[in-house]
């Protein structure tokens, strides 16, 4: 408990306590493999359980038309780039491999660099970059200033990839999943924390006048291993709720007060849909390939929305013009009427300094493409697009990695 109290005090503008990022799920994935095999693991975990095969189809309105606009930049990287290496490993991150496969080997197929990326978790990508295994990580939970101190290779840069939102997933027979049930802050809070423990509390009935809401009680359910998923969900309930951020606080993994656990996204919302009456956190995806009710969630403006492309867009735009130098935020609760209040970015992780040129030109060249070229890719692959103001920052930290002092992007 003393570590979780620690990090309930932590400001993502200024990490200074030991985030426990456990990544315990592996999975390889290399360009060869197309984005339809990779779509299953748009969300962070890896067992074979209630798995989503394919990926929700992009909404139409500002999300998916800025991700099919020409980003400024896009276009530079037309083709092999004389030097560079043919060849990079990175790890990390599950929630977005399918977005990475996707990238990887639409890369491969223009560049000739094949970039094989193990899907082991947050954790695991932090440790893997952190003690100089791969050429880079991923993480869904900004590293903290700790565990940026402990690298083996000094500065790292957090370069935003994708936006994603964590949805509150519930099975109660009597509601079906055309109506969509309605959360307020201190509701989901008070669940998780075992405050309320029957689908009939007046305060659940206040919020969804008309729903039958019946007197049973309510199954928990969580994650039982650490992931960026329970990073961004307790973040939340740590912004909005007092007695949670005492009592629990937000990381990778927390000492949940009740509940069923599940392992990875797919487990999660496995025991959902075994479990009536029950409720979980999951990313999108799973949630709509299980056909489970997916709740609004009542926002910092005070409005019910619905998780989605353009609301997890309107989140991020919020800290656009705010967020730390270093690109370390969250946007959980972000303000604004049309904002999605569970939403994250996630992040590739790359050594300011490396030691290979060719390594640091492939490198950098890749991430430039991946945050301009590859964003079309985003929308129907069920990821949000990143708004301009946030590509614009990851540039300066992509044209920031140098070898032998100079920068290691050839802006080609």
């Amino acid at each position: 408990m003393e570590e979780q109290k620690k990090e309930q005090e932590v400001s993502l503008k200024h990490l200074d306590s030991n985030g426990r990022f456990a990544g315990t799920r592996r999975r390889w994935f290399g360009v060869i493999g197309g984005a339809a095999g990779a779509a299953a693991l748009a969300a962070c975990g890896a067992d074979q359980t209630a798995t989503p095969r394919t990926a929700p189809a992009p909404t139409s309105g500002a999300a998916s038309t800025q991700a099919a606009a020409a980003i400024p930049g896009s276009g530079s990287i037309a083709g092999p780039y004389p030097g560079e290496a043919k060849q990079l490993t990175g790890a990390g991150a599950t929630f977005p491999a399918a977005l990475y496969s996707k990238w990887f080997t639409e890369y491969h197929r223009l560049t000739g660099v094949q970039v094989n990326y193990q899907s082991i978790g947050s954790g695991g990508g932090i440790k893997s970059i952190s003690d100089k295994t791969v050429d880079f990580g991923a993480t869904d939970g900004p590293m903290t200033n700790e565990q940026l101190s402990a690298t083996k290779g000094g500065d790292i840069f957090h370069i935003p990839t994708a936006l994603g939102a964590v949805v509150a997933t519930y099975n109660i027979p009597e509601v079906p999943a055309s109506t969509k049930l309605r959360l307020s802050p201190e509701t989901l809070a008070a669940i998780f924390l075992g405050e309320i423990t029957k689908w009939s509390d007046p305060k659940l009935k206040a919020d969804n006048s008309g729903v039958n809401l019946p007197d049973k009680d309510i199954v928990v359910v969580h994650r039982s291993d650490g992931s960026g998923t329970t990073y961004i969900f307790t973040d939340y309930l740590s912004s909005v709720s007092p007695t949670w951020k005492e009592k629990v606080g937000f990381a990778t993994s927390v000492n949940w007060p009740k509940g069923l656990g599940g392992k990875g996204n797919e487990g999660v919302a496995g025991e959902v849909k075994q479990n009536p009456y029950s409720i979980g956190y999951v990313e999108l995806i799973y949630a709509l390939q299980n056909k489970l009710g997916v709740a609004q969630i009542k926002n910092k403006d005070g409005q019910f929305v619905d998780p989605n492309l353009e609301t997890v867009t309107e989140a991020a735009a919020g800290v656009a013009s705010t967020i730390a130098p270093d690109l370390r935020a969250s946007i959980v609760n972000a303000a604004g009427p049309e904002s999605y209040p569970i939403s994250g970015f996630t992040w590739i992780l790359a050594y300011k300094n490396m030691a290979e040129e060719p390594k640091a030109i492939a490198l950098s060249r890749m991430l430039w493409w991946a945050t301009h070229d590859g964003q079309k890719f985003n929308g129907d692959l069920g990821y949000a697009p990143l708004p301009l103001e946030i590509i614009k920052r990851g540039e300066e930290k992509i044209k920031g990695i140098l070898v032998n002092g100079k920068p290691a992007f050839p802006n080609k």
